[in-house]
């Protein structure tokens, strides 16, 4: 593996691989002091984010700093790119200064893979348009995977944007690669064509949903989408599609509960299923604990790509 722009083609033994390395630096984090192999020292990696991000820039970066690396961050707003400036050029000019690591955000499905062709570098998505975000499905996986023990036989429901949400497509492709059975569940205008060619369960309706699934990822709603046409108002999402403690009561099991972030609370998850970490009631909050597995999950990709 010389680059992870996306989960889509990697093979089973890839992805253990992977959240092995993770989940004993996962263990490594939950040591104090934290201790760590300085395995990448003179390393330098390039946090190169054309979109906003807070959990996903800053775990590369603490990601980078235990294992020895520096980082460069790179912002849109402050860089050349408000002038004009391209792509390209601006990975060739940072490749020019030496960096030995490109991890990238931006706006534009594919933009990842397209800079692996420009560099011999290696590249992390951090990211691209609609299309993925493997480190985040990895990390999802990984929480997963320490809850239940297993991902093999597992049933697990994507709820929300669906349409727009390269988390979802990645957590589809991956999951599926494990072993686990997938549903998604959002309003029809919210789903993409033929969904349902990715070999995924499609519901309508989150009761039914909730009945079938042994988990609940649920995806942020652009709060844009109810001027677009997607959806006739916020409440009227919320009350279909919001996960709230009245959904579970009905639901009478318990059932762990993980988010990417940012989070619409009392939209796509009530205040009570963000917050509660253990009974009583009948949701589990995953949240920081995904948070936690980032750091891990981006050191174990940084160490495969750059560990020598």
């Amino acid at each position: 593996m010389n680059h992870l722009t996306g989960l889509f083609g990697l093979p089973a033994s890839t992805l253990v691989e992977l959240l092995d390395l993770a989940a004993g630096y996962r263990e490594g984090l939950n040591r104090e002091p934290e201790t760590f192999a300085p395995l990448l020292s003179n390393r330098r990696i390039a946090l190169v984010f054309f979109e906003n991000s807070t959990r996903t820039r800053f775990s590369f970066e603490l990601a980078a700093r235990h294992l020895g690396a520096g980082t460069l961050s790179f912002t849109a707003a402050s860089s050349s790119v408000s002038k004009g400036e391209t792509l390209s050029d601006t990975i060739r000019n940072l490749e020019a200064m030496k960096v030995d690591a490109f991890v990238l955000r931006h706006p534009s499905s594919g933009a990842a893979d397209f800079v692996t062709s420009i560099t011999n570098r290696p590249v992390i998505n951090a990211g691209d348009g609609t299309h993925e975000h493997p480190t985040q499905a990895l990390l999802d996986i990984l929480t997963l995977r320490s809850y239940f023990g297993k991902i093999e036989g597992l049933k697990i429901m994507i709820l929300g944007d669906i349409l727009h949400s390269r988390v979802a497509r990645s957590n589809i492709l991956g999951l599926k690669t494990l072993g686990a059975e997938i549903a998604v569940c959002a309003p029809s205008t919210l789903l993409p064509g033929r969904i349902d060619q990715l070999g995924v369960q499609v519901f309508t309706n989150l009761d039914k949903a909730l009945a079938w699934a042994d988990a609940a990822i649920v995806l942020r709603l652009q709060l844009e989408r109810a001027t677009g046409g997607y959806i006739p108002s916020l409440e009227e999402y919320s009350a279909g599609y919001g996960l709230t403690d009245e959904k579970f009561d009905r639901l009478k099991r318990l059932m762990p509960v993980l988010h990417p972030g940012p989070i619409n609370r009392e939209i796509e998850i009530s205040n009570m299923v963000a917050d509660r970490i253990q009974p009583p009631g009948y949701s589990s909050s995953m949240l920081m604990e995904q948070v936690t597995n980032g750091v891990a999950v981006r050191m174990a990709v940084l160490h495969r790509l750059l560990a020598k």
